[in-house]
């Protein structure tokens, strides 16, 4: 398994994971759950008409936390937008659930980044961290 699927299967095995912008000098923190591989490279999906989605554009720089099962992981890199339909659908495909409330193409309501680069850190308090970069 590789860097970047052993830190998806860990974001999807944990289900919810929060993700953290910046908005101006104020941290925001909020649960997201989607966490897909795409041409190689992991990515997130958000609402194109949410805070979130303008603050990952005024500062792409984020990172995640997860727990699951006794250990938990902080993911941190810089997002870029990917505005490519078939990124969205391919996303949409994989969270079919998501179909209900979000559409793909220029006049649709979803966005997804994928990490430009990421570091994630896998901890517990029964072993070292290890550090997994993708």
């Amino acid at each position: 398994m590789t860097n970047l699927e052993k830190v998806c299967d860990f974001l999807k095995q944990a289900g919810t994971y929060y993700l953290a912008t910046v908005d101006g000098d104020q941290p925001r923190v909020r649960p997201f759950g989607t966490a897909h591989i795409y041409e190689g490279k992991l990515y997130l999906q958000t609402g194109n008409k949410k805070e979130v989605y303008q603050q990952i554009l005024k500062n792409p720089k984020v990172e995640i936390c997860a727990m699951y099962k006794g250990e938990w992981i902080r993911v941190s890199g810089t997002l870029v937008l990917d505005n490519r339909v078939e990124a969205q659908e391919s996303m949409l495909d994989d969270y079919p659930s998501l179909r209900k409330m979000y559409t793909t193409g220029p006049n649709g309501n979803t966005a997804v980044f994928y990490f430009e680069k990421g570091t994630a850190v896998i901890s517990a308090f029964t072993h070292a961290p290890e550090v997994l970069e993708f």
